[in-house]
């Protein structure tokens, strides 16, 4: 168990807290399971899995290990009593009403945990970097292949197996490879579409080490590109450079995000970046802090987030251009290595 987490976690409590995100679990104990919770209180940490995991679970040090039904939450209403916070961004109706038929008081708490994993120790920074060097080292390898004539699925494919090859532990999400006018679309999926020349491909990818994951995105051309595409592309670098050097500690989400937006919005392109600049990266590929027009949240020293404006074109094609970044106190240490210059890969 990282004891300083669970301390630093104590701090924010006004009631012990039933952890049952299991991406939280595995944050504040180290424990890696489908099926498990714990309970921090102000003296102990219990935590409760079902026998599959029993063995692994009573070797976790710091915390009182508790086997319970494979229906964890019946479970817990059955050993637990009295008042408990509870992750409400994560359990379910059904499972709050399990808990509350079981006599127990509920106070659902937000974004708690959360909150903690938003800044990352150095551990956690270790692994990001060296995802993000296998990354750089997979986008080197893809951009001196051949992609005209080949399926976005096959090109897909071929990464994952390069990320495996670099040392990769898995992906962080299926792959995007978006071609032609599928790029139009933010998260389209890889699909059997021959790319064709005179295009650009939006590739999406990271991988995982040790829980970690990376998360970025290059756009290619595939040969001369039609003036609108060639400006574009253009306009989303030049966003994605104000956005770099916008985000900062201390500086709001908002304001992030903004810094970037105003690019393209002064651009041919206005309303064609529809979605927010970024968000944090860490043990989830998405979670805390958010850059978005919309977005609560203030950077702070150590938060690692996205820095990915998009122009997106119906019917034609996409721009997305993508960092992983370190916020610091005056700007932000950029994790990403490989080139934003347009390549082309015919």
């Amino acid at each position: 168990m990282t004891t300083e987490r669970v301390d630093r976690l104590r701090e924010t409590l006004q009631e012990p807290l039933l952890v049952t995100n299991p991406v939280n679990v595995r944050y504040l104990t180290g424990f890696v399971s489908t099926n498990a919770a714990i309970l921090v209180e102000p003296d102990r940490v219990r935590l409760f899995s079902d026998f599959r995991y029993a063995e692994a679970a009573k070797e976790v040090e710091g915390v009182e290990f508790v086997e319970t039904k494979r229906a964890l939450l019946r479970g817990l209403a059955e050993l637990l009593d009295g008042r408990l916070g509870i992750e409400a961004d994560h359990i379910s109706y059904s499972g709050f009403k399990t808990l509350e038929d079981g006599g127990l008081e509920l106070v659902p708490r937000s974004g708690t945990v959360e909150a903690l994993r938003a800044v990352k120790d150095e551990g956690e920074l270790d692994a990001i970097r060296r995802a993000c060097a296998i990354t750089d080292r997979v986008y080197e390898r893809i951009a001196g292949e051949r992609f005209v004539g080949r399926t976005e699925r096959d090109v897909a494919w071929q990464m994952e197996q390069l990320f495996h090859e670099e040392g990769g532990h898995g992906v962080a999400f299926p792959i995007i490879v978006a071609s032609g006018p599928n790029g139009s679309k933010p998260h389209a999926r890889a699909t059997d579409r021959a790319i064709a020349a005179g295009e650009t491909v939006v590739i999406d990818a990271g991988c995982a080490i040790d829980g970690y994951f990376s998360d970025y995105t290059r756009t290619f051309a595939t040969g001369l590109l039609p003036d609108e595409l060639k400006e574009a592309y253009a306009v989303c670098l030049e966003a994605q450079e104000a956005g770099l050097a916008g985000a900062r500690a201390g500086v709001s989400g908002m304001d992030a995000d903004a810094a970037a937006r105003r690019v393209v919005e002064d651009s041919p392109f206005a309303a064609t970046f529809g979605h927010g600049l970024g968000h944090g990266l860490g043990l989830d590929v998405h979670e805390a802090p958010r850059l978005a027009t919309d977005s609560s949240d203030t950077l702070a020293a150590g938060n690692v987030v996205t820095i990915e404006p998009g122009i997106y074109l119906s019917g034609l094609g996409g721009i997305r251009i993508e960092d992983d970044v370190v916020v610091t106190e005056d700007g932000v240490e950029n994790l990403t290595g490989f080139t934003k210059d347009l390549i082309s890969v015919e």
